[in-house]
């Protein structure tokens, strides 16, 4: 009888300890599925999130991560809806959202600054604002645009109704310049590199140095209020990964372009490492860390916004972003 306790007491305590093993070992129970989705076609300005993935930042922090298109719906509805729990998005697209009781939430600057501008071929000989009259700008159809050009013409004495403004559509940067138009808007970082490398000269003119309203973050990181009220410990592990993302393709570039190229093959892989070296060290920029975003470029640009009409009402810039995810 004695032997017959023993047996089953030392089978109770195996199993006791196989549980307790199985339970520290099996992993796919802690894990949390995250879908984030893209503003656009992956870029480098996605780089972070590939790099996260391949380097199992996210797997460390408990993460299985789904990178997403964003579709007919874009990415700031699809997080609005919980549809994805992050995007990418712009400031400029989250104070919209904001204003209309879209409940996004901006919680990481991508990049510190704003890289964009009105970009034209060499031989248009548009080097100022004024230029712009009498030519052919192409755009996307936002009103956002007119407000911008107008505002940087206005600084030269120039009328922004003396420029033709036509909707390209989905027409790429180069062949709408040899085609109908003689500038668009574009971010240097991808199309500025690309003409270096098709060894096409542009003359660029920056929004930043016109306006220090228009240096807007974008793109931005973003979840909802809900994400942000019911789960702040996933937003908190999302962004420990994401973080180590930028941070190494800040410190690597070509090896973070060397993965964003695997991950999309459809890339063409040399534009992608001049992307990188190009946008790496602008990616944290003169901030304290990257990621961070200050109260006052989102006043500055949303006070802009209100001023030229393209709002309703002025922005309640304080929960319209957040640093509290990023880590220390």
């Amino acid at each position: 009888m004695k032997k017959w306790l023993f047996v089953i007491f030392i089978a109770v305590l195996l199993t006791a300890c196989n549980n307790d093993t199985g339970g520290s070992d099996d992993k796919s129970q802690e894990i949390e599925q995250v879908k984030v989705v893209l503003d656009w076609t992956p870029n480098t300005n996605h780089t972070g999130l590939y790099v996260a993935q391949e380097k199992g930042y996210f797997a460390d922090e408990g993460l299985e991560v789904e990178i997403m298109m964003p579709g007919e719906a874009g990415s700031d509805q699809l997080v609005a809806s919980g549809k994805a729990d992050f995007g990418v998005s712009a400031q400029e697209a989250v104070t919209e959202a904001r204003i209309k009781d879209i409940p996004i939430v901006s919680i990481a600057a991508v990049i510190q600054h704003n890289t964009s501008g009105f970009a034209s071929p060499k031989d248009k000989e548009i080097t100022s604002p004024k230029d712009f009259e009498g030519k052919t700008y192409g755009g996307w159809g936002a009103p956002v645009e007119k407000a911008v050009l107008s505002s940087l013409m206005k600084q030269e004495n120039a009328g922004v109704e003396k420029v033709d403004i036509v909707n390209m559509g989905d027409t790429d940067f180069f062949t709408a310049v040899k085609r109908d138009i003689d500038f668009a808007w574009i971010y240097y970082g991808w199309t500025g590199v690309e003409a270096e490398m098709r060894g096409q000269e542009l003359n660029m003119i920056y929004l930043t140095d016109y306006s220090k309203k228009l240096d807007y973050y974008t793109p931005v990181l973003t979840t909802n209020e809900k994400m942000i009220a019911e789960n702040p410990e996933k937003a908190e592990k999302f962004l420990a990964a994401v973080s180590k993302g930028y941070n190494f393709a800040i410190d690597n570039p070509s090896e973070a372009a060397e993965i964003l190229s695997a991950a999309v093959p459809d890339l063409d892989p040399e534009l992608v490492k001049k992307s990188q070296e190009w946008l790496s060290p602008k990616y944290q920029d003169d901030a304290e860390k990257w990621g961070v975003q200050k109260q006052e470029v989102w006043e500055n640009y949303s006070s802009w916004m209100y001023d030229n009409g393209l709002l309703e009402e002025e922005l309640k810039a304080e929960d319209a972003f957040t640093n509290e995810f990023l880590p220390e």
